[in-house]
């Protein structure tokens, strides 16, 4: 009796300094079904977005990022948790984004769209470019390019099913292969390769352990030689609408 009673007020006491502690907030792994039916709702295979139609869902999506802003990642979750957290955040961000600002004909005639904080995750305040370059790109996982989308059309499709912990694996590997082999976003032949200019800004994620060639040649349906002249194409920034 005494080991239970003990056992009452160690439970009370952790629980009451969880609620009331500035520096400790208990926050539960998220579940990204909601922005997994919105995705396959208003977006399509191509990765493009139905926005006009999708203005009439804006509170559904205001909620979810207000439900991820209450279930920010913490230290024991697992990578893959953070990086299905984040992918969909920034994702469901940039979305929002556009929504707000709609019509728009590109994300770029919204005044810094990649500089603004206002993503909460828990206590903080993030800007969409600092969800990338200060969250998912030190993640050491350089795919994390094609699973985020910057609304525009040169960029890696959006696609139309949520992250999880369980599928991000899988689906870092075929959006890689998706983006690398589709003709419209690079073009590829045994001996000369035009890149998107996501291989010429973000270098250095792609080359840690090789050069560009390298990482690409594991996901190309073309065999690459090994000395092939590499240029790059021209970013179209236009807004990645349905048509």
């Amino acid at each position: 009796m005494k080991t239970i009673f003990l056992a009452l007020i160690t439970f009370f006491s952790v629980n009451t300094y969880a609620n009331h502690s500035s520096e400790t907030v208990i926050f539960s792994k998220p579940d990204h079904t909601s922005w997994n039916t919105l995705s396959k709702k208003y977006i399509n295979q191509n990765g493009d977005v139905n926005y006009k139609a999708f203005k009439k869902d804006e509170a559904k999506l205001d909620a979810y990022l207000q439900y991820l802003a209450s279930n920010a990642p913490s230290k024991d979750w697992s990578k893959n948790e953070k990086l299905a957290y984040y992918i969909n955040l920034y994702n469901a961000g940039t979305v929002k984004l556009i929504l707000k600002n709609y019509p728009v004909k590109s994300i770029k005639d919204i005044s810094k769209p990649w500089d603004k904080e206002w993503l909460k995750v828990g206590n903080k305040t993030f800007s969409l470019g600092q969800i990338e370059h200060e969250v998912l790109r030190k993640m050491n996982e350089p795919r994390i390019h094609f699973a985020i989308n910057c609304a525009s059309y040169s960029c890696p499709k959006l696609s139309n099913e949520a992250y999880t912990a369980t599928n991000t694996q899988a689906k870092l590997k075929q959006a890689t292969i998706d983006f690398v082999n589709d003709k419209k976003r690079n073009i590829i032949t045994p001996n000369k390769v035009q890149l998107s200019a996501i291989f010429k800004w973000f270098k250095d994620d792609f080359t840690k352990n090789g050069s560009v060639i390298d990482f690409i040649k594991p996901y190309a349906k073309t065999k690459i030689e090994s000395k092939v002249k590499i240029s790059y194409l021209t970013y179209d920034w236009s807004l990645n609408e349905s048509k």
